[in-house]
C-alpha cells in the first residue's frame, strides 16, 4: 500500500469522527428545581459566548436523558441528584448549584471540590412568639449543630437567626400536583388567611399566584406540556441528535 492511499485511510477516517462527535459537557436538570432554575441563565450565559463549545442541557423527564444519566453514574461511580454537571469523557463533574467562575473553571478541565457539607440538618427555628422555653431549647440545639458544623462557612449565631422575620404559624402543606380546582381553591382560602396573620414576612406572594405558577410547572413537568416555537423546536431537535450520537457512545438503548 503506497503511503498516498494511507493518507487518504486516515483523512477518511478522521472525517467520520469529526461527524461522531458531540458535547461531552451535560447538564442535568428537573423541571421545579430551585437550584436549577439558578444554574439555567449561566448554562445559557456560556452557550451563548461560544467559547467552552455546547453545554447540552439535559431534562431528566426525558427517559433517555434519565438512561444515560444513570449510565454515567455507573460508569463514573457517581451520586448526585440535579443540578448535575459531567464532562462525559473525562468524568469530571459539579454536583449541585455553583457559582460561575466554578463552572468556568469546571469547562477549563479544573477538578472541583465538593463544598462543605453540614453533618445533619439545621434544628428548625421556633415560630414567633413561641414560649421562651422552646427558643431556649432552639437555641442549645442550634449552637450544638454549629459546633459539629464549624467547617462551614459563614455560619450565622443563633441570635441573628432569632432576629430574622419568622412565622407566627405553619403554613399549609403544598397541594398534590393532582389536586382538583375545588381544593386548589381550598388550599388557596388557606394559605391568604396565614399570608394576612403573617404580612411581617417579606416577599409572600398571593396564593392564587402561587398556585397559577403550580400548575405551569406541573404542565411543563408532563410529556407534550406546553408549546413551543419553531427556533426552540429545531434546538430540541439539534439537541436530540446529539443525545443519539452519546447513547451509542455508552451503549445505552
Amino acid at each position: 500500500m503506497t503511503d498516498k492511499n494511507k493518507k487518504s485511510q486516515v483523512e477518511e477516517t478522521n472525517v467520520e469522527v469529526a461527524e461522531e462527535e458531540t458535547s461531552p459537557w451535560l447538564y442535568f436538570y428537573t423541571v421545579g428545581c430551585g437550584f436549577c432554575k439558578k444554574s439555567e441563565p449561566i448554562v445559557d450565559e456560556f452557550n451563548e459566548s461560544g467559547k467552552y463549545g455546547e453545554i447540552l442541557k439535559l431534562d431528566l423527564k426525558d427517559p433517555d436523558n434519565r438512561g444515560l444519566n444513570n449510565e454515567l453514574k455507573k460508569e463514573y461511580n457517581a451520586q448526585c441528584g440535579t443540578p448535575w454537571f459531567i464532562n462525559a469523557e473525562t468524568g469530571k463533574q459539579i454536583c449541585g448549584y455553583r457559582e460561575k467562575d466554578v463552572i468556568e473553571k469546571w469547562l477549563k478541565g479544573e477538578d472541583i471540590p465538593e463544598p462543605p457539607r453540614p453533618k445533619g440538618p439545621m434544628p428548625k427555628p421556633p415560630l414567633m412568639d413561641c414560649p421562651k422555653e422552646e427558643e431556649e431549647k432552639w437555641v442549645e440545639d442550634y449552637k450544638k449543630w454549629a459546633e459539629e458544623n464549624k467547617h462551614l462557612p459563614k455560619l450565622q449565631t443563633a441570635e441573628e437567626i432569632l432576629a430574622r422575620p419568622r412565622p407566627k404559624t405553619e403554613p399549609p402543606k403544598p397541594p398534590a400536583p393532582n389536586s382538583t380546582d375545588e381544593q386548589f381553591d381550598a388550599w388557596v382560602k388557606e394559605y391568604d388567611k396565614w399570608k394576612s396573620e403573617n404580612e411581617h414576612l417579606p416577599n409572600l406572594q398571593p396564593g392564587n399566584v402561587i398556585v397559577e405558577r403550580f400548575k405551569q410547572q406541573t404542565q411543563q413537568a408532563m410529556p407534550g406540556g406546553g408549546g413551543m416555537d419553531p427556533s426552540t423546536l429545531a434546538r430540541i431537535q439539534r439537541l436530540e441528535q446529539k443525545m443519539d450520537k452519546l447513547m451509542k457512545h455508552f451503549g445505552v438503548k
